[in-house]
């Protein structure tokens, strides 16, 4: 499949149950990186919401009519003593399995990008687990850099 064959537009309530599943599909790849997720079922994030707020902005990518990535870019409020008020998060990026080494979860942010500087965001973030060497790499090579490293004690 050429990339050229992607189309890239945002998500509408006719998507949900894909993005559900997909979302499903994220929380099962990201379980080996976080023993404090919850047993399942549990849900990160309430997409129909996102879908309809303006203020919002869930992009997903087909094929042949076949959802197969998906991601958001949704406004935060920055720390105080940052030195922007706001900035745009980026979130729910995933690339069906068939679909991943095209390029596509990097077209996905390159139109997220877009979004959120025709919003006013000069800053972009995103939270990837540190083990997820695939993960990094794969934000890092569409211009993300390691900012930031949480750690916790049991």
């Amino acid at each position: 499949m050429a990339s050229n064959d992607i189309i890239l537009r945002r998500a509408t309530l006719e998507d949900l149950p894909i993005l559900l599943d997909f979302e499903q599909e994220l929380i099962k790849a990201e379980r080996p990186f976080d023993v404090t997720l919850a047993e399942d079922p549990i849900s990160y994030y309430d997409i129909g919401k996102m879908i309809k707020d303006d203020e919002a902005c869930v992009m997903v990518a087909e094929s042949g009519g076949q959802l197969i990535a998906s991601g958001y870019a949704i406004p935060k409020k920055a720390r105080h003593y940052l030195d922007h008020e706001y900035y745009a998060y980026l979130g729910f990026m995933y690339t069906h399995p068939d679909f991943r080494g095209m390029g596509i979860n990097a077209k996905i942010v390159e139109e997220l990008k877009k979004w959120s500087h025709q919003k006013g965001y000069a800053e972009i973030r995103l939270t990837v687990y540190c083990d997820n060497i695939p993960a990094v790499k794969a934000y890092e090579k569409v211009g993300f850099k390691k900012h930031f490293i949480e750690m916790r004690l049991e």
